[in-house]
């Protein structure tokens, strides 16, 4: 039997341990368990946001920072159709760029309608035509296309568009607007005309 120096000697469970005994190799722990308080925590406050941030209706305009809408009192709520942007500075329909607006006010080619943006406007209607074909689908072609204008556009560039919207086949003009007296968040809606010009 090997000589020992005198002092503490730990017991046999405690020999491999790494603070108390000489052995330090003792085997890792492989089970970890899953704290599922704040698991459950973290998805009720995800489904909470969703919940919160979810329109049922759904966006059909979107809304750009250089596009101050008209207030109108009596408004009625926009329905999906094809939008055309006209900011300041730009006509858009889908994202794409069609015209800016310093080009068309200073061109005096006499023309009441944007050549671009009626081309794209019948493109769409003839997506629009086949693909209700293609799927046997009963409902014609209505017209409809909202515009959304900004308040600082002069009626020259409207009027443009507004031709050019008629002439592509969209003879339901509908106007995105705020509604007047609204409080807190800027209620969206639209006031039809009559495609006249």
């Amino acid at each position: 039997m090997p000589i020992e120096t005198p002092g503490k000697r730990w017991g046999k469970r405690l020999q491999k341990s790494k603070v108390f005994g000489h052995g330090g190799h003792g085997k890792k722990g492989t089970f970890a368990d899953l704290l599922i308080t704040p698991l459950v925590d973290m998805f009720v406050i995800i489904v909470l946001f969703l919940i919160a941030n979810f329109s049922a209706t759904g966006e059909v305009l979107m809304m750009k920072s250089d596009i101050h809408l008209p207030e109108a009192v009596n408004v009625k709520d926009i329905e999906a159709a094809p939008v055309v942007m006209v900011s300041p500075t730009q006509v858009t329909v889908d994202g794409n760029v069609l015209g800016r607006v310093e080009d068309l006010m200073h061109g005096d080619d006499g023309l009441l309608d944007i050549p671009t943006l009626e081309e794209r406007l019948r493109d769409m209607k003839k997506q629009y035509v086949d693909l209700h074909r293609a799927a046997n689908d009963a409902d014609g072609f209505k017209g409809d296309i909202n515009i959304q204008a900004s308040r600082e556009v002069q009626f020259k560039i409207i009027k443009k568009v507004m031709f050019s919207c008629a002439s592509a086949g969209y003879g339901n003009i509908n106007f995105a607007v705020s509604q007047q007296g609204s409080s807190g968040a800027e209620k969206v809606g639209q006031t039809a005309s009559n495609g006249n010009l």
